[in-house]
């Protein structure tokens, strides 16, 4: 077997991509770097020219989902529409990624949290709560929202939403279809902003 179609900086590229599929079919556990150079037809000792170890690839599967989930996110906050539209286009961009990507947000999260973990991936697995506090401060600033603590209010509906996520991708939600609970979900979580509830005192500062 050869390395020669990923000379040229393409087999770290091919490597992530082959591993995205692997953990969405056989989790982490069946994940190696030794199997991903036997998929790719390359030598066992090509992988680790561009991933020291199986940590060092999860890291790069984590950047590389916050990357595409991020884009998605932010494509979704910039689209025409108020406030209220365009903070259910983001709920939805994330319940539909985190249920069509079940393992690799779980590693997305995981990863991020890791006492190795990077600065860039501390840095860009913030991005899609840094979308979220903008849109509620511009709804609180338009009058839309009463004022109240902008990163525990994020924080609130991104544990709603991920755990509408987490038990659709499961099929736990009994019969209840992921779209239903994101709308029923988006209502709520707008409604509470609207009203004010009060925040918790020292609950401030808490990331996910």
């Amino acid at each position: 077997m050869t390395d020669q179609p990923y000379h040229h900086g393409k087999l770290r590229e091919a490597l992530v991509a082959r591993a995205r599929e692997v953990i969405e079919e056989a989790g982490v556990e069946g994940l190696s770097l030794r199997q991903l150079a036997r998929d790719l037809g390359v030598s066992h000792a090509a992988p680790g020219k561009h991933f020291r170890d199986k940590q060092a690839l999860l890291d790069a599967l984590a950047l590389d989902g916050f990357r595409s989930m991020n884009a998605r996110i932010t494509e979704a906050s910039e689209a025409a529409g108020d406030h209220r539209s365009r903070f259910v286009r983001i709920a939805r961009a994330y319940v539909d990624f985190a249920v069509a990507h079940p393992v690799l947000l779980a590693v997305m999260h995981s990863t991020k949290h890791h006492p190795d973990a990077s600065n860039e991936l501390r840095s860009i697995g913030e991005d899609g709560m840094t979308v979220a506090r903008a849109i509620i401060a511009e709804a609180q600033e338009a009058g839309e929202l009463a004022p109240g603590d902008r990163e525990l209010l994020a924080l609130v509906c991104f544990v709603s939403l991920h755990g509408a996520a987490v038990l659709a991708a499961g099929n736990l939600l009994d019969g209840t279809s992921i779209g239903a609970l994101t709308v029923a979900t988006t209502d709520l979580l707008w409604a509470g902003m609207v009203a004010g509830i009060p925040a918790p005192r020292g609950a401030s500062g808490i990331g996910p």
